[in-house]
């Protein structure tokens, strides 16, 4: 006898139906519920806050916690721009591309892509673009290097912004004896300050280059990134309210909820924060966390863009718990329509729908309403 013939006649002779388990399935039934109270450790954000004005008081101390975790108070006198115009090239009939430079330090010189569109009617809107750890910095942003995906200059020239690509302070034109990225020299010249604070200063005064041009709209100022850009775009718009919309794709993992913490604190090449080392290494974590950073922002626009499978899943899935407290701030501050996330599936990328979204994010944030008005079809 055949094996299905012996399980056939094993069933009816038990009398088992074949689809009994699939009928209780069916018939299982699922009482409505009220939506429980979503609780994270994300919780202390509002901790003790009930109006706009204790939030208003909140948001002080955390400004000064943001600044004390970046050690603005080392940064030096901000120098004037001097800007200098290096090299231009005409891209495709569409937009003006230039090699530019201006002081950051008395004695330093930041580089930078600038791209102006051709037919501008008007002053325009303008994006800051960070690059992602990438040695060439700037070159891959203007899209003439590697991966065309991260092209945002090329991209956002051909959507009518003015744009400005600088390098990382350890990139491009200003990579160190020690090698692309290595903060070795750095923390010798400025012992007290840290690398996140240089380089958020440094493209705060990327601002000061756009809004000194008549191309540009002073009151229209975004940034973007992916990765060290990413995380860079946060803690721009966090530190200078000139930006008003910021897009941050596929940003580092935070201090809690982090198994890794300790790599914002590492010992050699890129260190982000060198003076908290000793605390992280005690299991300590600083005063103050990117929910915190990010409810900075408000209300002013910000996209947070990420994978939940870009690093630990863990910790990832924590960024959603994260994300929704920050929507909280929002909502206090009445602008929840200026927050946003979107979560995928796609690691660590800045794929299309990504990059959609975060220039969608700009449009919808600096360019008037007739820009990205609908219209019915005229009969």
């Amino acid at each position: 006898m055949r094996l299905t013939h012996l399980c056939l006649f094993m069933c009816l002779a038990f009398n088992v139906k074949f689809d009994s388990s699939i009928n209780a399935e069916e018939k299982a039934v699922r009482k409505r519920s009220a939506p429980e109270k979503v609780v994270s450790s994300w919780d202390d954000l509002l901790e003790g806050i009930s109006s706009p004005e204790s939030w208003r008081a909140r948001k002080k101390i955390l400004k000064q916690r943001y600044l004390d975790l970046i050690r603005d108070r080392y940064k030096p006198e901000k120098p004037e721009l001097k800007l200098q115009f290096h090299d231009t090239v005409i891209v495709d009939g569409i937009y003006r591309r230039q090699l530019i430079s201006y002081q950051v330090e008395e004695d330093e010189r930041a580089h930078a892509y600038l791209g102006v569109p051709l037919n501008l009617r008007g002053p325009a809107p303008a994006i800051v673009a960070l690059h992602g750890t990438y040695a060439s910095g700037k070159k891959r942003a203007a899209g003439l290097i590697a991966n065309p995906d991260k092209a945002y200059l090329d991209h956002l020239c051909r959507k009518g912004y003015v744009v400005i690509a600088p390098d990382h302070f350890v990139a491009g034109h200003r990579i160190p004896d020690e090698g692309p990225y290595d903060t070795t020299a750095f923390y010798k010249k400025h012992p007290n300050w840290t690398a996140v604070g240089k380089f958020t200063y440094e493209h705060s005064i990327a601002i000061d280059v756009l809004q000194s041009l008549k191309e540009v709209n002073p009151e229209k100022i975004g940034v973007l990134g992916h990765s060290l850009g990413g995380h860079g775009s946060m803690f721009l718009a966090a530190y200078d309210e000139r930006v008003q919309a910021a897009a941050g794709n596929c940003s580092a993992s935070f201090f809690r909820q982090n198994l890794r913490v300790e790599a914002w604190a590492r010992d050699h090449w890129y260190i982000y924060f060198k003076h908290i080392r000793p605390e992280l290494m005690e299991g300590e974590l600083p005063p103050i966390d990117f929910h915190e950073i990010m409810a900075l922002i408000a209300p002013r626009a910000f996209l947070d863009l990420s994978g939940l499978n870009d690093g630990n899943p863990l910790t990832q899935r924590q960024r959603i718990l994260m994300l929704l407290k920050v929507m909280d701030v929002y909502e206090i501050e009445k602008a929840p329509q200026n927050f946003a996330f979107f979560v995928h599936g796609k690691g660590h990328s800045v794929a299309h729908e990504s990059r959609e979204l975060m220039y969608g994010w700009m449009d919808s944030n600096l360019k008037p309403k007739s820009a990205t008005k609908t219209k019915l079809v005229i009969p």
